[in-house]
């Protein structure tokens, strides 16, 4: 259960801001959805709605696949996931950016913690494929001093090993590095990492409730970051 209190107790010694990306500042189901129905079709299976890829996004392709097949009752081998996997990367290649967008505050919370000072990370278990091209055509990537992606560690999130790997690079204690995102994935790399973690009231969870969330806080909407954190 999220205690409200504590982060604001704690936002003056927050130097460092790290957002999650898919669910926390981009909306970016409306792609993976197509990606999903046209790999689903080059498969010749019926397509799915949003809400159940929804329920996948976060961990990777091949988990979101390997869920979506179990959804379906469809038992697919490795070698098989490892294909479909990259039809559907090629997919998402081309459609990365089509209708993806910035959740509704989060360019007026960049800006303004740019404008403070503060330094900010995007800390993803995205590809680096994607989350380049994403940034950029978002116009958002010049507000990140580090982008930390799923494959350019060894470990990913729930790891705290890509949060540990950031603090260091900015050369702050993982306490002083405030973890902002959505899900289940983001507040055990923050708790694992010993970092505060607050969560967006949009985003993916798997079917988990935000109540249920590990974290400090959870924002009403997204410029209530602003406040928490306005003595850092």
């Amino acid at each position: 259960m999220p205690n409200n209190g504590l982060l604001q107790q704690r936002g003056f010694d927050v130097s460092v801001v790290a957002f999650d990306l898919d669910g926390t500042l981009v909306d970016t189901l409306p792609d993976l959805h197509t990606a999903t129905i046209l790999t689903l079709n080059d498969l010749g299976y019926d397509p799915v709605s949003a809400d159940v890829v929804r329920q996948h996004i976060g961990q990777g392709i091949e988990y979101l696949l390997l869920e979506l097949f179990k959804d379906l009752g469809i038992q697919i081998e490795a070698t098989d996931l490892n294909n479909i996997a990259q039809q559907f990367r090629a997919h998402y290649a081309r459609h990365v950016c089509d209708d993806s967008e910035l959740f509704p505050g989060i360019e007026h919370v960049l800006k303004t913690l740019q404008h403070r000072g503060l330094k900010m990370a995007c800390l993803t278990n995205k590809s680096e494929l994607f989350t380049g091209p994403i940034l950029n055509k978002l116009g958002i990537r010049s507000y990140f001093q580090e982008v930390i992606c799923g494959d350019t560690l060894e470990k990913r999130k729930p790891d705290p090993l890509p949060l540990r790997v950031l603090a260091s690079r900015f050369g702050v204690d993982t306490r002083h590095v405030l973890m902002v995102g959505d899900s289940k994935t983001d507040t055990a790399c923050a708790r694992n990492a010993g970092a505060p973690v607050v969560c967006v009231p949009f985003g993916y969870r798997s079917g988990m409730a935000l109540s249920d969330l590990d974290c400090d806080a959870i924002l009403g909407v997204a410029e209530d970051l602003l406040n928490m954190i306005e003595k850092a």
